[in-house]
């Protein structure tokens, strides 16, 4: 087998007693790295913290997604609750959502009818969650952002 030493230097091919003793003496382990290659390649390395590192690194592909949930302020009861229940979901997966009311034309001259709409929502939501982001008038749109609790 093809060894490789902790600092990434190869040791050349050898036997499997030889390769141990290498790893015994720098009180190291020997982790088989690619067992498809021919030779098999190991690696002679702190296998504790390997597999801490393994560990580390998956735990950091979780993100937390933030996803948009579009609406307007003359939104009708039945499509409020479809939106309600599509912020629900993405809370409970751990993403935030995050609530755009964007307003046409003279819609703008009555922004207390969006922040009716969003009294409704935050009323209606379920679960563990939290308003990152209170609703606030920016331009032409409302926006406005929930997470999932933490803790």
């Amino acid at each position: 087998m093809r060894v490789i030493d902790s600092e990434g230097q190869q040791l050349g091919v050898m036997t499997v007693r030889d390769a141990l003793s290498h790893a015994a003496t720098r009180e190291l382990d020997l982790v088989e790295v690619s067992p498809t290659a021919v030779p098999p390649v190991c690696k002679i390395l702190d296998f504790g913290k390997y597999k801490y590192q393994l560990n580390k690194k998956h735990a950091q592909k979780k993100t937390i997604d933030v996803k948009e949930i579009k609406i307007r302020p003359q939104i009708n009861e039945h499509d409020l609750s479809l939106k309600i229940r599509n912020i629900n979901r993405f809370i409970e997966e751990g993403d935030k959502a995050k609530v755009v009311m964007f307003f046409r034309g003279r819609e703008i001259i009555r922004p207390e009818l969006g922040m009716k709409v969003f009294e409704k929502i935050s009323q209606q939501l379920t679960g563990k969650f939290q308003i990152e982001q209170q609703p606030r008038l920016e331009g032409n749109h409302i926006t406005m952002v929930v997470a999932p609790k933490s803790g």
